[in-house]
């Protein structure tokens, strides 16, 4: 599924509400072995997943803070992608990464929701992208969440095949 530009700020708030509520319902009904299992060399865990959402929630709302108070210079940037191969996060506790993971969801859909739409369009500058809205951030956020509940919903179906 897609966001499209045509989706108001409140459907991009409910997809962000939701997505991160299915994400956690769908990893932490699992044991150990099921959120420590790859399904292929260089592939995620689910803990690497889960891990990999918080850090893009965490990005996102120093980003999305950066804006509405107006700071200036660069946006934070960091390529979120390396850094479960950088960091331990197959011994990471699940149960502390989807309660990190949900404290941070609450804190952005906070923000968002006491934006109003003017604010919705303000900017920042990204180091490497240039200009980015914080509707633009909301929205690839959302995104982003619906590709890896995809991909939960892969590796928990290969790791339940025969």
């Amino acid at each position: 599924m897609l966001l499209r530009e045509s989706d108001t700020s409140g459907w991009v708030l409910k997809a962000l509400r939701e997505c991160s509520n299915i994400v956690v319902r769908e990893l932490s009904v699992l044991d150990e072995d099921a959120l420590r299992w790859s399904p292929g060399e260089g592939e995620w865990c689910l803990k690497e997943i889960a891990a990999h959402l918080r850090d893009a929630e965490q990005l996102a709302l120093r980003q999305m803070n950066a804006i509405t108070e107006g700071r200036r210079g660069p946006l934070s940037a960091l390529d979120i992608d390396l850094l479960p191969a950088e960091r331990d996060y197959r011994s990471a506790d699940l149960g502390d990464l989807l309660t990190e993971m949900r404290e941070l969801r609450q804190e952005v859909t906070y923000l968002l929701w006491d934006l109003t739409d003017s604010d919705w369009q303000s900017s920042g500058e990204h180091p490497y992208r240039g200009p980015v809205s914080i509707e633009t951030l909301a929205r690839e956020l959302a995104q982003h969440d619906l590709e890896h509940l995809a991909e939960v919903r892969r590796v928990k179906a290969a790791f339940a095949a025969p």
